[in-house]
């Protein structure tokens, strides 16, 4: 009987997942068809697959709002698989690559975190935006996007339309981040180091990392990689502090909407400690260990990457199916202002860093 229920749920979950999965997977296609387009026509790839992804995905929901049945499948792709591609890339580096990093440029990155949170909450806050609002711009800009907004929320005790209004910006500015990027990479005429250090430091998920640093090349992939994965471990201790500060952020009613009272704000609380660091941050960890100590056959990397990749092009597919470019629109030019100038801060911040540790 247990079990029969078991499969009926399995079954059930399935059959919510199928259609937007599915629709996930067919924006796919369509990326490496224009991808092998662009190589039969043009003699090269300029667009790749990852980037052409959102592209679609984003045009096919700036003409087309699925039906609420499609999201369980989009939302699947965009976080699941997205966590799962970003665990399979640790096969593919190895302890030996993180060392040869050096502690410097770790702990450069860790400052330049801590340097744009708090830039970016004093422009936040210039802008007028409420102390939670402002905050949880900071941490998403500087640290690791929606991931980071997510955690953060439940600590400060963040109110649903001020993470809404969070979450929004970083789904529309992350895919333009990731489409502009490399134009600017050539404009600076940065070399495939110092544009993957760009990236990690800038783009928002890992996997738009991976996305924005593919044109550039492979060393571009990994630096941005690396230099990202710091970032995000830099979540644990931001939570953690924020957590020790958030009382402070109790009695501040008078910044609350005009819909919200203090009573029906969520109270600022801890973070459960296996939310500080990710699982698929612990599984990359985890494989990065098996590759340096030899454990990872070798036959197995090709597919282990290839697999890391597919998986990636469909999260991306689900990042474009999930930008609403009317919800920024909504948002209010205080919010917008802010949102950008913190980002173009962030972006200052980082070529200075990169500029300042010779990174080449």
């Amino acid at each position: 009987m247990i079990r029969a229920s078991v499969m009926l749920g399995r079954t059930h979950l399935a059959s919510r997942i199928l259609p937007g999965l599915g629709l996930c997977v067919a924006v796919t296609g369509a990326a490496y068809a224009l991808q092998g387009a662009e190589q039969l026509l043009l003699g090269r790839v300029w667009l790749e697959a990852l980037v052409l992804a959102i592209l679609v995905g984003t045009i096919v929901r700036s003409l087309w709002t699925p039906h609420e049945g499609w999201f369980p499948g989009i939302s699947f792709a965009a976080k699941v698989l997205l966590e799962l591609a970003v665990m399979l890339l640790g096969a593919s580096v190895s302890a030996a690559t993180i060392v040869a990093a050096g502690p410097w440029l770790l702990l450069a990155i860790a400052g330049t975190v801590a340097v744009a949170i708090a830039s970016s909450f004093g422009i936040g806050r210039l802008f007028g935006l409420n102390t939670r609002l402002a905050l949880l711009v900071a941490c998403g800009n500087s640290i690791c996007g929606n991931s980071a907004i997510a955690a953060v929320a439940p600590v400060i005790g963040a109110d649903g339309d001020d993470v809404a209004a969070s979450i929004g910006f970083t789904a529309v500015l992350g895919v333009l981040v990731v489409l502009g990027l490399p134009l600017l990479g050539m404009a600076l005429h940065l070399d495939a180091l110092q544009y993957g250090a760009l990236a990690g430091l800038t783009v928002y998920a890992v996997p738009q990392v991976i996305a924005a640093a593919a044109p550039i090349g492979p060393v571009a992939v990994q630096m941005g990689t690396l230099v990202k994965l710091v970032r995000v471990l830099m979540l644990g201790p931001v939570c953690l502090l924020l957590s020790l500060v958030a009382p402070s952020l109790r009695d501040e009613a008078d910044e609350l909407p005009p819909h919200v009272t203090a009573g029906d704000r969520p109270a600022p609380g801890r973070l459960p400690l296996h939310r500080l660091v990710p699982w698929f941050i612990l599984g990359f960890l985890a494989l990065v260990g098996l590759r340096s100590l030899d454990l990872v056959p070798h036959a197995a990397l090709l597919p282990i990457s290839e697999a890391a990749t597919i998986l990636t092009v469909i999260s991306m597919a689900a990042l474009g199916l999930g930008v609403d470019i009317r919800s920024v629109a909504g948002a209010g030019g205080r919010v917008t202002a802010a949102v950008i100038l913190s980002l173009v801060t962030l972006g200052g911040i980082s070529l200075a860093l990169i500029h300042a540790l010779h990174i080449a």
